[in-house]
This record gives C-alpha cells, structure tokens and sequence, in this order.
C-alpha cells in the first residue's frame, strides 16, 4: 500500500474513532506536515465529496524567527550578554567585542531589565557590572516552548507556557524584536458526511462505451455534477467606455459605413494633417502649446506628399474655389511640426486625401472612434485625453438637409429624439452646426456633438470633384458613458479610481 493510500486509510480510521478533528491534530497523528494533512483531506473529498464533511477554519499562529529559534535553543540575547559579564566586571570596550553578534538591543535590554549597569567611576575607562548574581531568562524559556510547539502555537496554546500565560502582548514585543513572527494558517476541521464508509470506493467521472457494453456502469460510483456551481474567478467585463464604444460602432456599421483605421500613423500625427490640410491657418489658437502637445522627439516629419503641400500652401496664401485664402506667409516649419493629434479629423483628411487620389470618384460612408489629446486644464468634466466619434459622407452636391436628415437618423438610432441644431463656426466647416439633445433626467438640452459641410479650400487641394460634398459630425464617447451610468466625475473612468466592480456588474449599454 503507498503512502497515501495509507494515509488516507488512517484519516478515515481516526474519523470514525474520534468523530472529527482539524487537519492540524491530523498532520500530528500522520506524522507528516500541514500542508501533506489538508493534501490527503481533498484527495478523500476528490475521490467522495460525501465522505466527509469539511469546514474551514482559520487561525493566528506564532512561530519564532531563526532568530528566535536560536535564541530558544541558547538562551535570549539579553541572558547571552548578562553571561558575558564575569562577576568582577568587564571593560566597556571588550563587553562591546563579546557581545557585537547579539545586536546593541542585548545590551540596552540588559540595562532595562536592570540586571547590568555601568560604571564610569574608575579612571581606566567605563566597566560593565552586573547588578545582579543570577537571572531567569523568561524569553529564552518562551522562545524554547514556541520552539518545541511551532505547529500548533496558537494564542490558545500560548496560554499554557512557562513562566506564566505568553499573552498576545509578549507575543507583539517579541515580534517588534524579530524574534516571533505572526501568521495566519487555514485549517479544516472534518468529521463523517453522510456517505461516510471505511472502505474507498473511487467515483467514476466518465461513462465509456466499454462500461456501456459489459454492465459495468450499473453498479458504478459515479461523481455528482454541481452544476449551480459559480466560476471560482469572475468572468471579463468591458470597460463603460468600451461599451459605449461598441454600441457607436454597432450604429454606424448598421448604417452602412465603413471604419476608417486610426493606426496609421497613430497617436502621433504631424501639424500638417491635424491642421493645415483642414485649411486651419497658422495662427490660430488651437495651434498653441497651451490646447496641444507638441512632440519633443521626435520633434518634425518630414514624410508629407509634396505636391499636396504645395497646394494647401497656395490655399492658405493666395486661396482658390472662391476664397481669398488667410493672405499670409504659410511655414513649412510650422507644418512639420509632431503632435498628439488633437482631434479624429486628421485621420478623416488622409482618407479623403486617398479618395481624390483615385482615377474615378465613387461616394463613401466612413467613420472613426479613437483617442484624442488635448492640453486641458482637469476637471470633473475635462481630461487631456479622450475618445472622438466621428462619421463622414461623400458624395456628389450634398446640401445642408443630407446632413441635418443624416444626423437625425444617427441621434435617433442612439436614442434621441428631440435634436436641436445651433449655428457655430469652424475654421473647417461651413456652414457648421452644434448638435443638442434634451436629457430627461437633467431635464434642459445638453450639447452632443458639431457637424458641419467640409469648406471647398480643404477639399479642392485634395484632388476632389468640385461638385463633391462632404458632410461630417462628431461627438465624445465619455460624455454620453457619463450620462449612461451616472458619473459626475470623468476622471472616476479613468485612472486608479475606477470601480472595478461596477465594472463588471455594470449593464450593457443601450444609449
């Protein structure tokens, strides 16, 4: 019989003659460690969970250091030094050699315990002098029985030590002193389960086709299925504003668009697509350090279409397609310069860009949801860094009715109903327009999201059609996530401070 059979054989046997016991009096009778007791435990529990009943417990042991086994097995530092004192007295100096391995607290303890002192009265130096003939060392006679009891040191146990009850208040001095440490062990007290026997009979997992065939199975102990059982980890949870996230996407590619990739070239993006190509002139406070984070390194990109560049310069200085441009100096410099893109449009100008590159012109729905940054001061309602939704169509001689019939339909499918459109100004857009929506729960009309007609001067430099429209909106992903599951704290989305259950209970999103 191997070993384990036979321990577990001998659990059963001590089970049925002393009715239960905790898995740490088990390790003792088996003789072997806590750790091998709980082991053989589950593996009765694994074979049959009905013969035996388990319960767990938990318990505060203390057991000494290597410190502190030592100091069991030859006395406490303190009595170590108080023995390095001969009865005449010693040299302060040589005290000093004697007792170096033991740690200045030996010595201050000694002092403490007033069983040393030291007298500077003599002209040859200090001398250390014992106060007293002999000592009880208590800690040393403490340390040896947690020493000869390191398995079973509870604060129950403690109770019966030498020199009176260890209480949990020695307990912390000795643990301040590193010769005790304290630690929690899980114990399992077992006693008999209702399918209790003797006699091991191994349960069956699986029904196979040879039980099938010679009878077998009928007279076989077969493993019982729990199957309320909960997974012993929680399941993955989307974060609200992936959610969120996915809805808008579930949207627009039920409206037939297609996603534009925002990876190319990523996070960061050059001034030129993030603001010249949308015909932003130079000047403009968007451009400056304090609303963009401009890239240190690396610092310029020097990869744009010449050809292109050339045209949107010409745009900006002289203009074109009806517009007197900005009448200024345009830079090169200035529109080589690196950034964190600060809006989703970037990726829409080198889309488009693409799309007057082609032989013939075909119409297009496209959209993009992806970071953006912006150098904001931070507040409960700004961060330097969120998600932009952005959806676009191109198409021959759009008007202002394709966008507003656009944006109903997009508002609508996200659950609002009551649209209300605000004239606004955008160095790219005209004529451009804010999206407002009325919030039950606040009860007035919040603001959604901007839209507007892309201008002829960012669309003729591209290669466009001149009869060729573009109508585009956009919106954040944070501030309806913030309606939907009521933050007033955007920075509670982000960060440390995320609430990692609601999380995972929050509910799907239906925006």
């Amino acid at each position: 019989m191997s070993d384990r059979d036979a321990n577990r054989k001998k659990t059963l046997e001590l089970v049925d003659s002393l009715g239960s016991l905790d898995t740490l009096e088990l390790a003792d009778k088996l003789g072997c460690d806590h750790q091998a007791a709980v082991g053989t435990v589950k593996s009765l529990r694994a074979t049959d969970a009905d013969l035996l009943t388990v319960v767990e417990k938990k318990e505060v042991h203390f057991q000494p250091t290597d410190e502190g086994q030592e100091a069991g097995e030859k006395g406490s530092p303190e009595a170590r030094a108080f023995a390095a004192v001969p009865a005449e007295g010693i040299a302060k100096s040589d005290f000093d050699k004697a007792t170096s391995a033991l740690g200045k607290m030996a010595a201050g303890q000694c002092m403490k315990n007033k069983w040393l002192k030291m007298d500077k009265s003599g002209g040859a130096g200090p001398v250390v002098k014992r106060v007293v003939e002999s000592i009880e060392d208590t800690v040393g006679a403490q340390l040896k029985f947690m020493n000869d009891n390191k398995d079973s040191m509870t604060d129950t146990v403690l109770g019966k030590g030498p020199c009176g009850p260890i209480t949990l208040d020695v307990c912390k001095q000795l643990i301040k002193r590193q010769l005790v440490k304290k630690s929690q062990i899980t114990a399992y007290v077992i006693s008999k389960g209702p399918g209790f026997s003797l006699t091991i009979k191994e349960q069956v997992t699986d029904l196979t086709p040879e039980m099938l065939l010679d009878g077998s199975w009928k007279n076989a102990n077969f493993r019982k299925f729990n199957l309320a059982a909960a997974p012993r980890q929680p399941a993955g949870a989307l974060h609200p504003l992936l959610k969120v996230r996915s809805e808008f996407r579930r949207i627009f590619l039920e409206m037939g668009f297609s996603e534009m990739p925002t990876n190319n070239p990523g996070f960061i993006e050059s001034s030129f697509w993030n603001f010249d190509a949308l015909f932003q002139p130079q000047q403009h406070p968007a451009r400056d350090a304090h609303d963009t984070f401009f890239m240190s390194n690396p610092a310029t990109s020097q990869n744009l279409p010449e050809d292109y560049l050339q045209r949107v310069k010409k745009m900006h200085e002289q203009g074109g397609s009806g517009s007197i441009g900005y009448r200024y100096d345009w830079s090169r410099d200035e529109a080589n310069k690196n950034i964190l893109r600060t809006h989703t449009t970037a990726v829409s100008t080198r889309m488009l860009y693409q799309l007057g590159q082609q032989k013939e012109f075909k119409p297009c729905k496209m959209f993009s949801i992806d970071r953006v940054f912006r150098n904001e001061t931070l507040d409960a309602t700004h961060l330097a860094e969120f998600h932009q939704v952005e959806g676009l169509v191109a198409d021959y001689n759009l008007t202002l009715g394709n966008l507003v019939g656009m944006l109903n339909l997009f508002f609508t499918k996200l659950g609002m109903t009551d649209i209300k459109f605000k004239p606004a100004y955008n160095p790219y857009t005209e004529p451009s327009m804010e999206i407002f929506a009325y919030h039950p729960d606040l009860k007035k009309e919040v603001e959604v999201g901007n839209s507007g007609i892309f201008r002829p001067e960012m669309l003729q430099p591209m290669g466009l059609p001149e009869d060729v429209c573009v109508i585009a909106w956009g919106l954040s992903v944070e501030r309806p996530t913030m309606i939907k599951y009521g933050y007033n704290n955007i920075r509670d989305l982000f960060g440390a401070s995320v609430d990692l259950k609601l999380v995972r209970d929050n509910p799907m999103c239906r925006v």
